[in-house]
């Protein structure tokens, strides 16, 4: 059951269960705003609401119902004057720097448990055990070895730069090793699907240190269209790069030709897309671009497809079933929806099933209806963010048990 732990039996002293008295809170984000921006605000309230939060450590805070006296704001860091190196060295200056600050405020001796994000807390894993703090640790997607698989970062300059300069900035960069090492540090991980549990099963990582945490979403701001739009309509949410599936939603679409059919795409065109767009290029394909109301372009749809390659749990599929469409995704997507109930899920990067499953629902309107029906009906009972800040909570007396 989503929030549940993975293993079949309780770990041991799980009776003597209790939450923590003062969480540090570490993350590579703002609280309050978009995105993950909302994950972290959605985060907070659970442990604010509870009187247990001491600290919250991200760079800026764009909300009030937490006082800013709990969020250390690192929005003017001066890191900030390195913001001219290349994005691989500044960003991962940013992170190291967010650890370094976490780390020193988890020494003062004042929380008795930290929870951050993979690739942001390697220094303040180290504190934590040093002291005996129990620690959480996010999995935005997967394993890192599976992830990279997948999806590789550029390689890195070499350690042994011809100058010192360059030596210098190899050491900003995020090796592969941090998160692995992060991995072990942790007192207790949280994956967002069940297709991230298993990369980590896979590399033989112990079932009671998984706690798997599914997402929320606002049903209040996400909901139906009061009826359907006048003619299919394909919808395509996120950022347009091969990951997440675009050229594949392309070459599907353009092998269909359906008639009285668009399909949109909203999100922020990156470069790798713009090769697809051109190759496929029809008269019903609309590229949108990106856009802070989603809602109102989901609910003029009647499908949303994301072929993604990997996930940690794609927000967009929360927000689509929220609105009441059925999907079309891969298992790598995430666990919103259930092949065949309340959507179809195709194998990642099969052209020929996502052509077919898009061409099922385009010719079967009232079987697509019925499944946006049965989204809506399971978001609002199992993926609100009520119910995602319960769970956290038990993430969190489940961590304070392991130690």
């Amino acid at each position: 059951m989503p929030g549940e732990t993975l293993n079949v039996s309780p770990p041991p002293h799980a009776s003597t269960r209790t939450l923590p008295r003062s969480l540090l809170y570490s993350i590579f984000a703002r609280i309050g705003g978009w995105g993950l921006d909302t994950d972290a605000f959605e985060t907070l309230r659970a442990s604010y609401h509870r009187g247990f939060l001491g600290k919250a450590i991200a760079y800026d805070n764009r909300q009030t119902e937490i006082p800013a006296s709990k969020i250390h704001s690192l929005r003017w860091h001066p890191v900030r004057l390195l913001s001219s190196l290349d994005r691989p060295y500044y960003y991962g200056a940013k992170k190291k720097y967010l650890d370094w600050v976490a780390s020193r405020q988890l020494a003062t001796g004042r929380y008795d448990l930290v929870h951050s994000w993979s690739g942001d807390c390697l220094d303040t894993l180290r504190v934590a055990q040093r002291m005996d703090i129990p620690s959480i640790v996010e999995i935005p997607t997967w394993h890192r070895d599976f992830a990279e698989q997948v999806a590789p970062h550029p390689e890195p300059p070499h350690r042994n730069g011809r100058t010192a300069i360059a030596r210098w900035k190899y050491e900003l960069v995020l090796q592969p090793e941090r998160s692995i090492d992060e991995y072990e540090l942790a007192t207790l991980l949280l994956v967002l699907s069940q297709r991230s549990a298993d990369t980590f099963r896979a590399r033989g990582f112990p079932e009671h240190r998984l706690y798997y945490l599914p997402r929320g979403v606002d049903v209040e701001r996400f909901t139906p269209a009061p009826k359907p739009p006048p003619l299919f309509r394909a919808i395509f949410s996120g950022a347009l790069i091969e990951r997440k599936g675009i050229d594949i939603l392309l070459d599907a679409w353009h092998r269909l030709n359906l008639q009285e059919a668009e399909l949109w795409l909203l999100g922020s065109v990156h470069e790798e897309a713009k090769v697809y767009l051109q190759r496929f290029a029809r008269d019903n394909v609309r590229v949108i671009g990106f856009a802070r109301d989603v809602e109102n372009y989901l609910r003029q749809a009647t499908v949303h497809v994301f072929p993604s390659r990997l996930e940690g749990s794609a927000k967009v599929t929360y927000e689509a079933a929220a609105c009441g469409l059925p999907q079309i995704v891969t298992r790598e997507a995430g666990d919103v929806v259930r092949d065949g109930i309340d959507g179809i899920i195709v194998p990642a990067q099969d052209v020929d099933a996502l052509a077919a499953a898009i061409e099922h629902l385009y010719r079967h309107p009232e079987i697509a209806a019925e499944m946006g029906k049965a989204a809506r009906e399971r978001v609002v009972e199992n993926f609100t963010w009520h119910e995602f800040r319960e769970r956290l909570l038990g993430a969190y007396e489940l961590a304070m048990t392991m130690l």
